[in-house]
């Protein structure tokens, strides 16, 4: 629909068992609602060959990998060159996710700093976006960053964002983004929605998360990208704007971190 202003689903996770068999129709539906990019991302570097598979099947879909900070202590721990040597291919535009879990997965905390340090180091080097999970980890997250900052600037996005007034504070002020899913749509968010609206609109993304975290009106059901659209409206709303003001904000905040899309997009 050529009226429906477009948005990108920043992140989501289209190799996982609830897509199998359906990607055509689910990147169809996607478009339909306006969503014309996504990043699907690797949670498990095993399973990069999977996911590389899928970008590279799909025209609007891009990929990042890393090591997601539950999976860290399970899964043989990734180097820096091992995630530059896969920052080569021309669709993965992003490292991680990565971060710190200590809601599910606090008795590996060590191991996921030291895993988040690595992919910190990856994406100072090769100037790709840091995909940060964020969970009940607020203060060791904001010092770890920040460290990290003043050794050597990188960018970075704090997926799903759904932490304190601290750590986006912090994450603000290293000039990192935010990232709204369903959650920011969730009645009961208010808080976390005050939050998006005390950030600065250039620091805006939007996402799906899927398959979870649908937002309303589907909440409890499977996610996909073509939600996004959903969030993007109530972002709109946070912000005072129009859907089709709000959405291209968020377009050009993707298209600033996310550089290597519109690098990809203009040799394609």
């Amino acid at each position: 629909m050529t009226d429906t202003p477009s948005i990108t689903d920043s992140h989501c996770h289209l190799d996982f068992p609830d897509f199998d068999g359906q990607l055509d129709a689910v990147v169809a539906r996607a478009a339909e609602a306006g969503v014309t990019r996504m990043v699907t991302i690797c949670t498990r570097l095993r399973n990069e060959p999977a996911v590389r598979a899928i970008a590279e099947a799909h025209a609007p879909v891009f990929y990042a990998a890393g090591t997601h900070p539950m999976s860290a202590a399970e899964e043989p721990m990734t180097s820096v060159d091992e995630l530059v040597r896969l920052s080569q291919h021309p669709k993965l535009v992003g490292l991680g996710e990565t971060g710190l879990d200590y809601h599910y997965t606090a008795e590996s905390a060590e191991v996921q700093k030291t895993s988040l340090l690595i992919h910190i180091e990856a994406a100072q080097e090769t100037g790709l976006p840091l995909i940060i999970h964020a969970r009940d980890a607020d203060e060791d997250m904001a010092q770890i960053l920040t460290d990290g900052f003043n050794r050597k600037p990188y960018t970075c996005v704090m997926h799903c964002f759904s932490s304190g007034p601290d750590l986006a504070r912090a994450a603000l002020d290293l000039g990192f983004y935010l990232s709204m899913s369903g959650i920011a749509a969730f009645p009961r968010s208010t808080d976390l929605r005050e939050i998006f609206a005390a950030a600065p609109l250039d620091r805006i993304l939007v996402e799906t998360d899927s398959p979870y975290l649908a937002p309303p009106p589907h909440r409890g059901k499977r996610n996909e990208p073509a939600f996004s659209a959903h969030t993007a409206r109530v972002g709109a709303e946070v912000f005072g704007l129009d859907y089709a003001e709000f959405a291209a904000a968020t377009q050009d905040n993707f298209d600033r971190l996310f550089w290597k899309v519109a690098a990809f997009e203009a040799t394609a």
